[in-house]
């Protein structure tokens, strides 16, 4: 590890959401000393502090309010960084009422105004959070091959079947790599799948909801969201290996192996027989090919990935402490 006086300041966007708390909290743990956060204006951001009191006191933790359509507030969190985790973007648990609105002007402009204020402000490189949600649905994906970075969701098959979050997530991704051909910025983007672990914001996040749904008897398969799953520690350790990884360019996928919905879900009855975890008969995600390593660039840069049952585990514990779950 790096000694301090080596640690550039950083920006987190979405800082006060399930994957930017993690991400500041590993910044801290890792000896980042300045670090900006960006929250939606009137969020909650006392935990934030919490986390900096517990890990790392001596850190300037500074909380700007920042709604990601508001470019001049974007700028303001930027100023005076050299990297940006950006990873601000809405996602909802209910269906969105004016999807274009809710969901993918935020996260198209709001990309954009982040890049922007990067490129104003010399930030050396950006860490886009994009989600596996802009790998698939593909329909057009070779049978018989693994899903790998090289895919791209088809956004008119979502619209007809009206999957507005990769609309918006995969739009946003293009945005991105469309500014750094038209202007220049040195951009890597990180794929998560569905994301597991402790929750340090008040809140339940749509993937911890994912399990929570699962463990009271939902039958939804997750067709058109699932990829696998990740501990969130290790997208925050990815984040900053590709932050700090001189070589990291393009695209990474984050998961824990590539494998069908009803495989997790059995593991989970498996785990948790006192829940009512439904059980699926044959394949929840058809001809989807199963990979163990199919993060690989990750793992080609030294990241190792949590077992998946520790994610559940941790995940679990969480949303009984913080009263989501009863049992």
């Amino acid at each position: 590890m790096a000694t301090n006086k080596g640690k550039e300041p950083v920006c987190v966007t979405g800082a006060n959401g399930f994957i930017g708390s993690w991400v500041v909290r590993t910044l801290l743990e890792s000896g980042y000393t300045t670090i900006h956060t960006s929250i939606f204006p009137g969020s909650d951001s006392a935990h934030l502090f919490n986390l900096q009191a517990s890990t790392n006191p001596n850190a300037s933790l500074r909380v700007f309010e920042a709604n990601v359509m508001d470019g001049e507030a974007v700028a303001r969190a930027v100023e005076g960084c050299k990297g940006v985790f950006h990873i601000a973007s809405p996602c909802t648990l209910e269906d969105p009422i004016d999807p274009q609105k809710e969901l993918v002007e935020p996260a198209v402009q709001g990309t954009v105004n982040v890049l922007n204020a990067a490129k104003k402000f010399g930030v050396r490189r950006v860490v886009l959070t994009s989600s596996i949600s802009a790998l698939v649905p593909n329909p057009g994906w070779p049978s018989g091959m693994p899903f790998d970075e090289s895919s791209w969701t088809d956004i008119e098959y979502c619209k007809s079947r009206k999957k507005w979050y990769p609309v918006s997530k995969t739009l946003a991704e293009k945005s991105a790599w469309e500014f750094v051909e038209n202007h220049g910025l040195d951009v890597v983007s990180i794929l998560p799948a569905t994301c597991l672990g402790p929750l340090l914001q008040p809140n339940l996040n749509a993937s911890c909801a994912v399990l929570l749904q699962l463990l009271q008897g939902s039958q939804d398969s997750q067709e058109y969201h699932w990829l696998g799953a990740v501990h969130v520690k290790d997208i925050a350790k990815a984040q900053i290996l590709l932050f700090e990884s001189p070589t990291a360019s393009g695209r990474y996928l984050c998961t824990n192996g590539i494998y069908q919905f009803s495989d997790f879900a059995d593991k989970v009855s498996k785990m948790c027989p006192q829940f009512p975890v439904h059980r699926f008969v044959g394949e929840t995600q058809p001809g989807l090919v199963a990979c163990k390593d199919a993060a690989k660039r990750l793992i080609d840069l030294g990241l190792v990935f949590t077992p998946l049952e520790v994610a559940i585990q941790d995940t679990l514990e969480s949303l009984r402490s913080k009263g989501f779950l009863d049992q």
